[in-house]
């Protein structure tokens, strides 16, 4: 009987804090936070789109091949 007092007690001790913690406070966000972090997603989602083709025209304007006259910086007149 003394045994079973002890390991019922020690059982108990052990579990206090698991019972003190009921979950009443849950830190979620409200429908606003979601919505302004989905509007901030957004912003960045749609100028990730024309960053990336300036980007790519940029690359593609230095590496290709210059034509004679715009080379040269000749309007194509002769004098």
């Amino acid at each position: 009987m003394k045994t079973t007092i002890r390991s019922l007690f020690a059982l108990l001790a052990a579990s206090g804090t698991a019972l003190a913690a009921s979950g009443a406070e849950s830190d979620s966000n409200g429908f606003l936070a979601t919505l302004f972090l989905a509007f901030g997603a957004l912003v960045i989602a749609f100028q990730l789109v024309p960053g990336l083709l300036l980007f790519g025209s940029m690359i593609r304007g230095l590496f290709a091949k210059p034509s004679d006259a715009s080379a040269m910086g000749d309007s194509g007149g002769k004098r």
